[in-house]
């Protein structure tokens, strides 16, 4: 958020940033033909990857195997003209295995011996971790920097990561031995904890019929890396007016037991709560979530439909609610239920 100047500040739109909504609608209906061609059902993960991608946010993509999480975001690559590489994240993975090393070069010409980085699969603009949860929290702590600052650093030098850059990583929620849990401090990088779910009953039999066939689908690229920054930028110059601000605000506070206006099941049952990067990623969220709809305006509702994605991670509960089976999904949807809208006369 820090190239909005007052995200919270409504402005009128001209006619060149509504039109570039509509381009951006647009593209996330041709996005969706493509990855349709190959992904079967999944629809609103598909939007939940792309209203990430264009507010320039990672994710955590949680589901049992063989739901095709790696599928999709392979599609998506190539439905885009971006690199994309995956890692298979194991207990035995070493940071240089992500970023790269540095190896020691005898220069033929003048015979002397120089060191040379050679880059890790972290330099691609689709990074897929799958099962991230696998490998210790050292390894995990080396897609740290590449995910907030978009550089690695090796043998003290730095590095820029290509632009666009996105992480997407898979964990499987049913499988605990041999599994690290991520710090918070990791998780608090993804933008969105999106779930992924069984298919219905005539999804399942078309992926069947459809998978078992000797047919090869093609997908073509419609957009460029370039092409996706433009869009990024237009989600970041919507305009959101005080009143929706101060909802992902109130969504955010309210998941914190220390205040002062908490509603009871969160001082009950919440360790803690989310931090001030949830409203960013609120507010961000709920732009690129009405940008890819074609629509201008950001309301409450949008806020809410990106809510359970930005709060469920963020938000640690205690003993208490895992003795009594609440869960942080469930934690989000009270808080949902108990957190009026804010009208224009209350903060006025």
């Amino acid at each position: 958020m820090s190239d909005d100047k007052n995200p919270l500040i409504s402005s009128a739109g001209s006619d060149d940033d509504l039109a570039a909504i509509t381009k951006l609608g647009d593209s996330r209906t041709r996005l969706k033909a493509e990855i349709g061609k190959v992904i079967i059902g999944q629809k609103h993960v598909v939007d939940d990857l792309l209203t990430a991608m264009f507010s320039r946010g990672h994710c955590l993509m949680i589901g049992v195997p063989g739901l095709a999480k790696t599928l999709m975001v392979s599609t998506i690559a190539r439905a885009i003209d971006l690199a994309f590489k995956r890692i298979q994240f194991t207990p035995d993975l070493m940071p240089s295995d992500i970023t790269g090393t540095e190896i020691l070069e005898e220069d033929k010409t003048t015979g002397g011996r120089e060191f040379k980085f050679v880059k890790g699969p972290v330099f691609a603009n689709i990074l897929l971790a799958d099962e991230i949860n696998r490998t210790p929290p050292k390894t995990q702590a080396a897609l740290l920097q590449a995910m907030q600052e978009l550089q690695v650093t090796v043998g003290g030098e730095t590095y820029d990561l290509p632009q666009p850059f996105f992480v997407l990583a898979t964990q499987n929620p049913i499988e605990q031995e041999g599994t690290y849990p991520l710090p918070e401090a990791q998780l608090d990088r993804f933008m969105f904890d999106i779930r992924i779910g069984y298919p219905t009953p005539e999804e399942e039999l078309q992926i069947g019929k459809t998978t078992t066939a000797d047919v090869e689908v093609e997908v073509t690229k419609v957009l460029t890396g370039k092409e996706i920054m433009e869009l990024q930028h237009i989600v970041r110059r919507l305009p959101i007016s005080d009143h929706v601000g101060r909802y992902a605000v109130d969504l955010a506070r309210m998941t914190r037991p220390e205040e002062e206006a908490a509603p009871d099941f969160t001082r009950e049952f919440v360790n803690w709560g989310a931090g001030t990067r949830a409203v960013q990623y609120l507010i961000l969220g709920a732009k690129a979530r009405a940008a890819i709809a074609g629509e201008y305006n950001v309301t409450c509702d949008h806020i809410r439909a990106v809510a359970p994605m930005v709060l469920r991670h963020r938000i640690i509960p205690n003993f208490h609610a895992e003795a009594e089976g609440i869960t942080p999904q469930r934690l989000v949807e009270l808080l949902i239920e108990h957190t009026p809208e804010p009208t224009a006369e209350s903060y006025a």
